[in-house]
C-alpha cells in the first residue's frame, strides 16, 4: 500500500464531499507523507473556506477514504504484472539456478508464472528438459521481437506439469537465433521495447514474469532492462532487477558495469528501473578470509540490498544436472527453502 496515493486519493475524494463529520483528533499520533506539487497550498486553502482546521480536514479526508477502502491490501490503481529479469553479465554466477528456482517457488505458492529463457546459451530450457525445442522450426521469441512473426505467442510456450505447480508455470524456451538478436534488434525501430511488444499478449495470463537474462551487455541487455521498467502508476521495487553474485572482486565489478548500463539507459530513455537487490550465491566461507570479506562488503550495501546467501550445495547442481526442477528434487533442501524464501520478498 503506498500511503502517499491513499492520501492523494482521500484528499480529491474529499474536496467531492459535502459537509464530511468531524473527526475526533484528540491523542491521534503524528505522521506524515509527500503530496503532489501545489497540493498542501490548495488543501489548507480549502480548509479556510469550509472553517476547519488543516488537522481536521486531514482527519476527514482520510477517515472518507479508510470507510470506503475496508481492505487497505488491495492496491488503489490496478497493478501491471511483476516483471523481473535476474541479470549479471558474468557467466557462471547462477542466474539460472535463481529464476528458475523462484519461478517453481512462486507457482508452488499458487501465483501464475511464465518464465522466459533469454539466454541465447539456453541453459533455462536445456536444465527444465526442454533442449529439443530450441533446434525445432517454426516462429520463436525473436521473430516476435523483429515483427516477422505471423502466429499467436501463446503457442511457443510448454508447461512443467508437476503436480506441486498445479499448471501456473509456463517456460517459454530459448532457441538457436537468440545468438543473433543484437544484430537483429540494430534493426528495429524502438529496439528497447521489442521484448515489452512481443511479451506483451501474455501479460493477462500470469501473475509473474521472470526473465533469465543474458551474460553480456549491449541491446540484449537493454531491452530485457527496459522491459522490467517502473510502469506509469506501478509501485515502487515491484518489478526491476535481482542480480547473482559471488563473494569475489569480479562479481563487484560486473555489478558496476550493470548498474551503469541500467543508470545510462534510465537517463537516456527518462525512465525507471528498480533495482531490487543481490543474492550472494554458492557462497562457501572455508574459501578463505577474502571470500568472508567480500561478503561482508556485500552485505553492508544498501543500494541494492543482499536478499540472500545460498551455501555451495549440491542440490542445485544435481537437480540442473539431472533436468528436473529444484523444488521436485529436493523439496525439503536448503536451497528450496531459500527460493521461497526469495519469492516471498517478491511484491506480488
Amino acid at each position: 500500500m503506498d500511503i502517499q496515493d491513499a492520501a492523494d486519493h482521500a484528499i480529491r475524494a474529499w474536496y467531492e464531499t459535502d459537509s464530511p463529520p468531524e473527526v475526533d483528533t484528540d491523542g491521534a499520533k503524528t505522521w506524515g507523507t509527500f503530496l503532489p506539487v501545489g497540493e498542501p497550498d490548495r488543501f489548507k486553502s480549502a480548509c479556510s473556506e469550509r472553517g476547519v482546521t488543516y488537522v481536521q480536514g486531514l482527519a476527514q479526508a482520510l477517515t472518507l477514504w479508510l470507510d470506503t477502502h475496508p481492505s487497505p491490501s488491495a492496491p488503489l490503481v490496478k497493478q501491471p504484472v511483476v516483471r523481473v529479469i535476474v541479470a549479471n553479465q558474468k557467466g557462471g554466477v547462477g542466474k539460472t539456478f535463481i529464476s528458475s528456482g523462484i519461478a517453481q517457488a512462486l507457482a508452488e505458492a499458487g501465483h501464475r508464472v511464465l518464465l522466459v529463457d533469454y539466454d541465447p546459451q539456453g541453459h533455462l530450457t536445456a536444465e527444465l528438459g526442454f533442449e529439443d525445442l530450441m533446434y525445432e522450426d517454426g516462429e520463436t521469441l525473436m521473430m516476435h521481437m523483429d515483427g516477422t512473426a505471423h502466429g499467436d505467442i501463446h503457442d511457443l510456450l510448454v508447461a512443467l506439469d508437476d503436480d506441486m505447480f498445479g499448471g501456473r508455470l509456463h517456460l517459454l524456451p530459448a532457441s538457436d537465433d537468440a545468438f543473433l538478436r543484437d544484430v537483429v534488434l540494430s534493426r528495429v525501430n524502438f529496439s528497447e521495447a521489442a521484448l515489452e511488444r512481443a511479451l506483451e499478449p501474455l501479460e493477462a495470463d500470469y501473475d509473474v514474469i521472470i526473465v533469465d537474462g543474458p551474460p553480456s551487455l549491449g541491446p540484449n541487455m537493454d531491452t530485457a532492462l527496459y522491459y522490467v521498467r517502473r510502469r506509469e502508476g506501478e509501485l515502487e521495487d515491484r518489478s526491476g532487477v535481482i542480480t547473482p553474485v559471488w563473494a569475489n572482486r569480479a562479481s563487484h565489478r560486473a555489478v558496476r558495469l550493470l548498474k551503469a548500463q541500467k543508470d545510462d539507459l534510465c537517463t537516456k530513455g527518462r525512465i525507471q528501473v528498480d533495482y531490487l537487490g543481490l543474492v550472494i550465491n554458492a557462497y562457501d566461507s572455508r574459501r578463505g578470509k577474502l571470500v568472508q570479506e567480500n561478503k561482508d562488503e556485500w552485505e553492508k550495501s544498501a543500494a541494492p540490498p543482499v536478499l540472500a546467501v545460498i551455501g555451495d550445495l549440491k542440490e542445485g547442481r544435481e537437480a540442473a544436472d539431472g533436468e528436473v526442477p529444484l523444488l521436485v528434487y529436493a523439496p525439503e533442501s536448503e536451497h528450496a527453502q531459500v527460493m521461497r524464501d526469495l519469492a516471498k520478498e517478491l511484491a506480488v
